[in-house]
This record gives structure tokens, C-alpha cells and sequence, in this order.
């Protein structure tokens, strides 16, 4: 099977009509992730659309991307998450399409999810700067894995110090 057959698992038999924003404020609404889940969801977008080229975000399957690529960062990211189930329910699709989403977008990322800090970082300042034309909003810099990844490196750094 195609990767461009396996991405149509993403696709609705007709186009949502609640729009990106209000579907994004309903996943905020109900699940309360914080924003380093919504940056390391973006940072994921971007990396399907590269990986499959052929590819296209359109109204079909914008909707279930995005469910489910917040779900796999929220899980990747947040200490705590909700069940497939209640990610469904806020999505408005069945667990048993939620379960199909999420483990079709781990295979076709070849379960790259680890997003580093520097990427993490890059990707605050886009968004940043795209936000900034319209409000002057601060995306939060503040991604919990990141912090932990750079305290282990400095215990690192001071153990491979002590040893040598």
C-alpha cells in the first residue's frame, strides 16, 4: 500500500463545517493542553508534509490531522492526557477512527516524535513572528521536555567532568 493511500485514512467523506479556529477552540476548550502541545503539534504537521510530499492539508482532512497530531504531542509532551476515547469525542470521531489516526500517523512518521529543543525553539519564533502581524501575541517558550533535556545534558556535562 502507498503512502498516499495509507494518508487518505485522514480524509472525511464531506468537509466539517466548523471552521480550523473553532475546532482548535473546542481541543483547547475540552482538553486543556497547554501551548508547547500546539507548537510540537505544528512542528509534526510540518514534518508529515515533508515526509509525504504528495500530500495536500485540505478541508477533508485538515480536521483529523489535527486531532490527531495534538493528541500524539500531548501525549509526547503533557505528564498527564486523556484517553483515545475523550480525544474522539472532542474530535468529533469514534475511538475506533481515533485508534486507526493515531497509529497510521506514527507509522508514517516512522515514530519520529522528538522534537529538540533548538527545533522547538525555531518554531516559537515562526510562530511568533506570524502571530505578531496580527496582535502582538508570546507564544510560551516553555516546553517541559526541553527543560529536562537541558538540565540532564548540564548533569551530564558535570559527570563527564567529575570522571575525567
Amino acid at each position: 500500500m502507498s503512502n498516499a493511500s495509507k494518508t487518505r485514512v485522514f480524509d472525511c467523506n464531506e468537509t466539517p463545517d466548523m471552521t480550523i479556529q473553532s475546532y482548535l477552540e473546542r481541543i483547547f476548550r475540552y482538553t486543556r493542553a497547554g501551548p508547547s502541545v500546539y507548537v510540537v503539534a505544528y512542528v509534526y504537521i510540518d514534518r508529515f508534509c515533508q515526509l509525504l510530499p504528495e500530500f495536500r492539508i485540505t478541508g477533508r482532512n485538515v480536521h483529523r490531522l489535527l486531532i490527531t497530531t495534538i493528541m500524539v504531542a500531548s501525549k509526547y509532551v503533557e505528564d498527564m492526557n486523556y484517553r483515545n476515547s475523550y480525544f474522539a469525542r472532542v474530535g468529533g470521531i469514534t475511538t475506533e477512527e481515533m485508534n486507526t489516526l493515531e497509529l497510521e500517523f506514527l507509522f508514517l512518521m516512522n515514530f519520529k516524535m522528538h522534537v529538540n529543543v533548538s527545533v522547538f525553539e525555531s518554531y516559537c519564533s515562526h510562530l511568533e513572528r506570524e502571530v505578531s502581524i496580527g496582535g502582538g501575541y508570546h507564544i510560551e517558550k516553555t516546553l517541559r521536555c526541553a527543560e529536562e533535556i537541558k538540565s540532564q545534558q548540564r548533569g551530564y556535562n558535570q559527570i563527564a567532568r567529575i570522571t575525567l
